[in-house]
C-alpha cells in the first residue's frame, strides 16, 4: 500500500476529464502504482496546491471513486473565480501525468449504520462525496435515493452518470425539464429509520436542515457537510513530545498531526478532521494558549486547555507539551 510522505501521498494525474463547464473530475494514483489508503463513503482529501510564491493551499476535494478499488482516487474540483486561485491552478496548471501532493483521506460526513433508508439531497458538484457512498450502500444492499439539483442540462453529466448506474433510485431537478427541488416535499411523511443528508450551496444546507426540523427530524438524523472548516494552517510553532522529549516544528502549511508523523512519530487518529475523537492528546505545559478547530471536545474541555485535537487545532504560544 502506498505510504504518505510528509504528511501527505504523492500522486500521479492520470486523467482530467471536463464534465460540466466548470467541474473537471481528476483520477490520481500512486506513482509506484501500489494501493491507495482505505476510505469510507463521504471521506475527501486536500490537496496540496503550491503557488509561486512560496504559499500552499490546501483545498478538500470529496472522493467520488469507489471505496472497494484503491487502486485510484477520483475527485471533481469546480473553477472557482472569485476564490483564492486553489481551484483555477488545478484547472489551468496542472496536467495528466503531473504529480499532486494529497493528504491521506478523512471522513466527517459518514454513513449512518443505524438507518434504514437514506435519502441524500445535493446540488450541483455537491453531488461528489454521494457517489462513494451510494456505491457503498449498493454493494452492502443499503436502501437509498438521491435528490440532485442542477442549475441547467450543461451541469448535468454527473447526475445523468448515477441515474444509469442507479436508475430510478435518483431524481434530477434542472435537465431542461422544469423541474424544482422542493426540500419539504423530498421529506415529508418518511417512516422512522430514514436519514437524510445534504451537501451543496450554504443556502440549499440550511434550507434541508430547516425543512427536516419543521417535518420533526431530529439532528441525529440529519448529516451534512460544509467545507467552510478553518482547516488545520496557520501560524506556525514548536510543540515538545513528553515521552520522547522530541521538540517539533509545526509549519504553516501543516497540521500538528501531520508535523509528528513526518518526524517519524505516531499518535492516534481516525478522521483527522477533528470530528471523531480518536486523536484526543492531554496537554501537560502550556505557555500561551490553544486555539481550538475540532467538532470533539466540549466548550468545559476546551476552556481548561488541557486537551487537544492534534488533527486539526493549533496552539498560540511560546511552549506545549503534550502526552505523547
Amino acid at each position: 500500500m502506498s505510504e504518505a510522505q510528509h504528511g501527505s501521498l504523492r500522486l500521479r494525474v492520470d486523467r482530467i476529464e471536463p464534465v460540466t463547464p466548470e467541474i473537471n473530475r481528476y483520477t490520481l494514483s500512486a506513482e509506484d502504482g501500489s494501493w491507495l489508503p482505505p476510505f469510507s463513503g463521504g471521506s475527501h482529501v486536500r490537496v496540496l496546491i503550491p503557488f509561486d510564491d512560496g504559499q500552499t493551499r490546501r483545498n478538500a476535494y470529496s472522493l467520488m471513486s469507489s471505496p472497494y478499488d484503491t487502486s485510484k482516487y477520483q475527485i471533481a474540483v469546480r473553477r472557482i473565480h472569485d476564490g483564492k486561485r486553489g481551484s483555477i491552478t488545478l484547472h489551468e496548471k496542472v496536467r495528466e501525468g503531473d504529480a499532486l501532493l494529497v493528504t491521506t483521506p478523512a471522513n466527517l460526513f459518514p454513513l449512518s449504520k443505524h438507518a434504514r433508508h437514506h435519502v441524500f439531497i445535493a446540488g450541483g458538484v455537491g453531488v461528489t462525496p454521494i457517489y462513494s457512498q451510494l456505491d457503498e450502500l449498493n454493494l452492502k444492499g443499503g436502501s437509498f435515493e438521491l435528490h440532485l439539483a442542477v442549475r441547467g442540462p450543461e451541469h448535468a453529466t454527473l447526475g445523468r452518470e448515477l441515474q444509469e448506474i442507479y436508475g430510478e433510485r435518483v431524481r434530477l431537478y434542472g435537465d431542461g425539464d422544469g423541474s424544482r427541488l422542493n426540500a419539504s416535499d423530498v421529506l415529508a411523511g418518511r417512516p422512522l429509520g430514514t436519514h437524510a443528508y445534504v451537501c451543496g450551496p450554504a443556502r440549499m444546507v440550511d434550507d434541508v436542515i430547516g425543512a427536516a426540523h419543521a417535518h420533526g427530524w431530529t439532528d441525529s438524523n440529519i448529516h451534512f457537510e460544509r467545507f467552510e472548516d478553518l482547516g488545520s494552517t496557520g501560524a506556525p510553532f514548536s510543540v515538545t513530545l513528553a515521552r520522547s522529549g522530541a521538540v517539533i516544528e509545526v509549519s504553516p502549511e501543516q497540521s500538528l498531526l501531520e508535523a509528528v508523523e513526518e518526524a517519524g512519530h505516531k499518535l492516534p487518529y481516525l478522521c483527522r478532521g477533528g470530528a471523531c475523537g480518536e486523536c484526543e492528546t492531554e496537554v501537560l505545559e502550556l505557555d500561551g494558549s490553544i486555539d481550538h478547530r475540532d467538532d470533539w471536545l466540549s466548550e468545559s474541555d476546551r476552556c481548561t486547555n488541557k486537551l487537544i485535537m492534534p488533527c486539526v487545532s493549533r496552539a498560540t504560544c511560546t511552549k506545549i507539551v503534550i502526552n505523547a
